[in-house]
């Protein structure tokens, strides 16, 4: 059993000395520039895809606090404790969803390749136990032909075809159409995002996706 607390009481009934002793039951390591667990687990938080998210209720920035400590040697200081840390899954910087995103068209085009239907749509759905990956494909035969759209939602979530049908048909009034946009680039038109992508996904959360174009 972990020690915690030391008191020292007088004849009398009274507190003359207390020492709490503070330790954390799991063991963080630096991991690309994320503080994250590598040992052991506590209230839900595991050893795999956990990092500190915050510090006393104020967010870290990466490996470092908000003040600019390392988060490792903050904890290391008896005197910061007692401390609050928030743990959660890790968001994910720029270039890994670039990565992901690139990695995910690969195992698509692997999919469609080893289906034995000629023709095959490729990958649709990936379900875990905690969302499922929906993919939708254009149909089109031209050179942009392979634009994917995919979303992550909870796994009871309905009514996701719809949705992705919707994107579909806001990428092709606001971006394709835009005369200043250009194919596979990043898209920046302020009437697909502000305005027409948000509300869409806005009025998803509400279970519908009854959108008029907002021009």
């Amino acid at each position: 059993m972990a020690i915690c607390s030391v008191f020292v009481v007088n004849k009398a009934g009274g507190l003359i000395y207390q020492y709490d002793i503070f330790r954390l039951d799991i063991v963080l390591k630096i991991h690309d520039e994320k503080v994250v667990v590598s040992f052991g687990q506590r209230d839900g938080v595991r050893e795999m895809g956990h990092a500190v998210l915050s510090i006393n209720g104020v967010d870290v920035n990466v490996k470092y606090t908000a003040e600019g400590k390392e988060i490792l040697e903050y904890l290391r200081d008896p005197a910061n404790y007692p401390v609050s840390i928030r743990f959660g899954r890790p968001r994910l910087t720029s270039n890994e969803k670039l990565m992901l995103a690139s990695m995910f068209h690969s195992l698509f085009a692997i999919g469609s390749q080893l289906s034995p239907e000629v023709g095959s749509s490729g990958i649709e759905m990936l379900e875990t136990d905690m969302f499922k990956l929906h993919c939708c494909q254009t149909l089109t035969g031209l050179f942009f032909s392979c634009i994917k759209f995919i979303v992550l939602a909870d796994p009871r979530q309905s009514g996701i075809d719809a949705l992705l049908r919707k994107i579909y048909e806001i990428y092709s009034d606001f971006a394709l159409k835009n005369p200043f946009y250009s194919l596979e680039m990043p898209i920046r038109c302020v009437l697909f995002f502000s305005y027409n992508f948000v509300i869409c996904l806005q009025l998803k959360m509400h279970n519908t996706c009854s959108l008029k174009h907002v021009y």
